[in-house]
This record gives C-alpha cells, sequence and structure tokens, in this order.
C-alpha cells in the first residue's frame, strides 16, 4: 500500500495514499511495529518458559493444582469471545480497503465490544480462583500460571483502548494517513493476542484436563 499525505478520494470513492515516489511511509511504519511485536513475542516466549519450569506438581507446594485452576471448558468460551472480536476487527480492515467509512467503524465497534466478553469471562475466571485461595504468592506454579494470564489480559486491555481511539480519530478526521497506519498496526497487534491466545489455550489450559 503506497502513501501520501493526503486523504483524498479517488473516483470510486477509495482513499488515495500513493505518492508515486516508490517511498511507502506506511510500510515503513508498521516494519517499526513489527520490530515491537518481536521483542514482546520473546516476552511471551519467557514466561511460557518459565511455566514449563514451575508447571510440576511439587511447585505446587501442596495448594491447588493445574486442574484445580486451568478450566478448558471456560478457556473455550473466551477463545469465542477473542476470535469473534478478530473476526470483526478483520472486516473493518476490509471496509478500509474499499474506503468505507462507515464500515470501518462498525467493525472496529464490535470489536471492541466482543473484546470487552472476553474480559468479562476472564476476570470471572480469575475472581473465582482467588475466592477458592488460588492465590499468585500461594505457590510458583500460581505464580508462573497468573503471571501469563495477566500479561495477555494486560495486552487485552490495551487492545481494547486502542480501538476505543481508533473510533473516535476514523470518525473525527477520517481515514488518513496517520490514522490507516495506526489501523493496521492494530491489526497486528490484535491478531498477535489470538496467536498468543491459541498457546496459551494449548499450553496452560487443555494441558490442565488431562494432567
Amino acid at each position: 500500500m503506497s502513501v501520501t499525505t493526503s486523504s483524498t478520494l479517488d473516483a470510486k470513492g477509495s482513499p488515495m495514499w500513493s505518492s508515486g515516489h516508490g517511498h511507502d511511509v506506511i510500510s515503513t511504519k508498521t516494519l517499526g511495529f513489527w520490530l515491537y511485536m518481536l521483542s514482546d513475542a520473546m516476552m511471551f516466549t519467557a514466561l511460557f518458559a518459565a511455566y514449563a519450569v514451575l508447571g510440576h506438581a511439587f511447585n505446587a507446594a501442596g495448594g491447588p493444582w493445574v486442574r484445580a485452576v486451568a478450566h478448558a471448558g471456560v478457556a473455550f468460551k473466551e477463545t469465542y469471545w477473542l476470535f469473534g472480536s478478530v473476526l470483526a476487527y478483520g472486516l473493518a480492515m476490509m471496509a478500509l480497503k474499499k474506503g468505507n467509512r462507515g464500515g470501518v467503524l462498525l467493525g472496529i465497534a464490535a470489536a471492541l465490544v466482543i473484546a470487552l466478553g472476553f474480559l468479562a469471562v476472564d476476570g470471572r475466571e480469575v475472581l473465582d480462583l482467588f475466592r477458592m485461595g488460588a492465590l499468585p504468592e500461594r505457590s510458583g506454579f500460581l505464580s508462573a500460571f497468573f503471571t501469563l494470564v495477566f500479561y495477555h489480559g494486560l495486552h487485552v486491555v490495551v487492545g481494547i483502548a486502542w480501538m476505543a481511539v481508533m473510533l473516535v480519530q476514523v470518525a473525527s478526521v477520517g481515514l488518513t494517513e496517520k490514522v490507516v497506519y495506526r489501523l493496521l498496526n492494530l491489526r497486528l497487534f490484535w491478531h498477535f493476542q489470538a496467536v498468543m491466545w491459541v498457546f496459551m489455550f494449548t499450553f496452560l489450559y487443555l494441558r490442565g484436563a488431562i494432567v
């Protein structure tokens, strides 16, 4: 996708971002965001490695073990919510390609609301675990478990806040160059959360159902 400093539309009503000079500003800025995503992936990798080390019965210190805290059924519901949000945001990106501002707003709003559903289920799960005494400081295993859950949850909160900001920007200034590259970076960020959730669902929750 090429770029211009103008937010004008072509004859079909699609935003024109091409300057004709062969310098793609949006791709350059998106590359920088990819570098950030790689560093974040390394952080997730370190947390998964810590969980692999501490995810054994003797690290539960006599407290709740994986079967008591990792409920695959609840995580399956969370998967529906998160992947539904990713799908809605993907529809917003399809509208972006057509220069359809209303479609972009609708898709982002739907993605935001569905993501709130994920947070609600996730938050309820954590509160239930706290009520049963499964606190992070209870054992090394629980510390590793909750660190992963909270770290991913924090990313979801950031994504929701980002979507809220983009709703305001798209509605107020339209599909300008700066707004477009922010939308594209948010797409990378949001899809990355879905990918990380697949790993969490596999290594935290499915493992809890079979161990």
